[in-house]
């Protein structure tokens, strides 16, 4: 099947073509007409879902400009008052018509007449939207909504200076490639020190949305609010007994890993101990890695990257370009992070991130062109709701560009030397990162388990847990002020809570695709495609089946994978 990136926005055939959100009197009346009309033929149903499909596309991408504009500019009060007032003014006042619409769906007669593969998920999903609503959340999730957007107006006013110059925290962070240790340390314990100044501002502020989640569960019939998440994130296929297995599967396999790539490190750098300033260093003589300087010449090489693999993926990228969907320099005032936004009605996601001319800058920006290439595939899908895929999948989008780009990475990086050591600190990540998800991923567990713990519980159970899957290589003695608010630098506990076991079940299928990818590039490719272009119309473990991948996180399976990238490490960077 051939795939393009040309997009056009549709064409409107349920709102008026000149239709734009401003308030609930506006649009209300379209809700209506979906509530209140006959659906008395399986022809009817169709139409009826199509036009409903238009209207929740219309509000999405009006609801994500808001946001997206917010966290380009933390600091402007009008574009933060647009995104408070749709959570909680607009977004309320929907959800009731969309749990009526739910119900009137689910009891039509003809939708028994719907292709029920193609619907099943869907269907499925909406059944569990119906038995989660309670009007009494209502409020607390408008709250909720513009409360966790706080954490991006904290961080966004955090700045160090170096050298007599202002820096965001991201930008601040190249320092710490620095060949010179005294400037390492310097940077470091200047960024930890302007962390320390807003923990109390940040322990309030998830103090006060845990309360809410919590209550948010409790009016659901729920014990506590990670099994409601569980719930609401649609989390049919895995269990939290899962995710325990998970993090032990880390702890044995996982860790030693770690250990043995951070000797290497302070071999390499000809240190008696290694302090968390050096994991990103190089030895002295040798410059830290350079593979863009502007976000021009990032998204320019990237495409070509991206043409190199398959030229619809850098076809995606030049309809983003061309339709203005990139902020990707960190600068003052932004809020922190990276993301790819998808955009439900006109089809091309917009990228989000806060670029500092580093490695790590390129491994976000393949990683999210992964997303936006799935945004690309899941488009032509018929509703807006067949677009809406696991987390769990769009993790594997991404991660999978990650290590499917490396071979192109030339590009980047004209000399060898660099190219390997690129190379290798890509695959030092894949390895790197798990115990950071188990650690993440356990702490929201206890967290919600134990929703009126104490502050100075948190700070025990954090230390307890991050203690469990650390590094024992690392040296942190001196540094034990910063250690119990480390979490505080997690943007998902604040904003998308119990969002981050899926990067370490996605980083599991993107290792399994990428050794398919080193069997036979093509089939991999292609499998990619395929799984990626269902969007959500099929279950997880079959988007996993569509991708020839195992959804599996057992301990032999993450064993087995961890010994292939380690094989790989070696082989091609030694």
């Amino acid at each position: 099947m051939n795939y393009t990136a040309d997009l056009k926005k549709p064409l409107r055939h349920f709102l008026p073509e000149d239709f734009v959100v401003t308030d609930w009197n506006g649009l209300e009346p379209w809700f209506k007409d979906l509530e209140e009309r006959k659906l008395d033929s399986r022809e009817a149903l169709e139409k009826w879902l199509l036009d409903m499909s238009e209207l929740e596309a219309v509000v999405s991408e009006d609801s994500c400009w808001r946001q997206i504009r917010m966290t380009c500019d933390t600091e402007n009060k009008q574009l933060e008052e647009a995104f408070a007032y749709f959570c909680l003014e607009i977004q309320p006042k929907i959800q009731p018509y969309a749990d009526r619409l739910n119900r009137k769906l689910v009891e039509n007669p003809h939708t028994k007449e719907l292709d029920q593969h193609q619907f099943y998920s869907y269907l499925r999903s909406v059944r569990k939207r119906i038995e989660l609503f309670r009007d009494e959340n209502i409020p607390l999730q408008a709250e909720l909504s513009v409360l966790a957007q706080q954490f991006g107006v904290i961080s966004g006013k955090m700045t160090v200076t170096m050298n007599g110059q202002e820096y965001t925290l991201q930008q601040a962070s190249k320092f710490l490639e620095n060949p010179d240790r005294s400037i390492r340390e310097e940077v470091y314990r200047k960024i930890q020190e302007r962390r320390l100044q807003n923990k109390d501002a940040l322990n309030d502020l998830y103090s006060q949305l845990i309360a809410l989640r919590h209550q948010t569960a409790l009016n659901a019939g729920f014990a506590n609010y990670r099994d409601y998440k569980f719930e609401e994130l649609g989390r049919f296929d895995y269990t939290k007994e899962d995710c325990f297995r998970f993090h032990d599967a880390v702890k044995e396999y996982v860790l030693p890993l770690v250990n043995k790539i951070n000797e290497n490190k302070k071999k390499k750098l000809g240190l008696d101990n290694l302090r968390p300033w050096d994991i990103d260093a190089e030895p002295a003589g040798t410059e830290p890695l350079h593979p863009f300087a502007h976000a021009e010449e990032l998204i320019t090489k990237t495409t070509a990257c991206f043409d190199q693999l398959n030229p619809f993926f850098g076809d995606c990228l030049r309809t983003m370009k061309t339709m203005g969907r990139f902020d990707l320099e960190s600068r003052k005032g932004k809020a922190p992070g990276g993301y790819n936004c998808p955009l439900a009605e006109t089809g091309a996601p917009f990228i989000f991130m806060n670029a500092a001319g580093q490695m790590g800058d390129l491994t976000t920006m393949v990683h999210e062109g992964g997303h936006a290439i799935h945004s690309f595939l899941a488009h032509p899908l018929e509703l807006s709701a067949f677009k809406e895929y696991p987390m769990e999948i769009a993790e594997v989008a991404s991660m999978s560009m990650e290590l499917f780009s490396m071979d192109h990475w030339d590009l980047f990086f004209p000399d060898k030397n660099d190219l390997a050591r690129a190379r290798r600190h890509q695959m030092e990540r894949v390895i790197t990162i798990f115990p950071w998800i188990a650690t993440i991923d356990k702490f929201q567990h206890w967290v919600y388990e134990n929703p009126t713990h104490t502050l100075t519980e948190r700070t025990e159970k954090w230390l307890e847990i991050m203690g469990e899957f650390s590094s024992q290589v690392v040296d942190w003695q001196g540094l034990e002020q910063y250690r119990p608010f480390s979490w505080q630098r997690q943007l998902h506990l604040f904003e998308v809570p119990f969002y981050y076991i899926e990067y370490g079940i996605a980083q599991l299928g993107a290792l399994g695709l990428w050794k398919q990818y080193k069997e036979n590039k093509e089939t991999a490719l292609s499998n990619y495609i395929s799984a990626l272009s269902l969007g959500g119309t099929r279950t997880l473990p079959e988007l996993y089946d569509a991708a020839h991948l195992r959804f599996d996180f057992s301990k032999e399976h993450i064993k087995q994978l961890m010994d292939f990238v380690s094989t790989e490490m070696e082989k091609n960077c030694s």
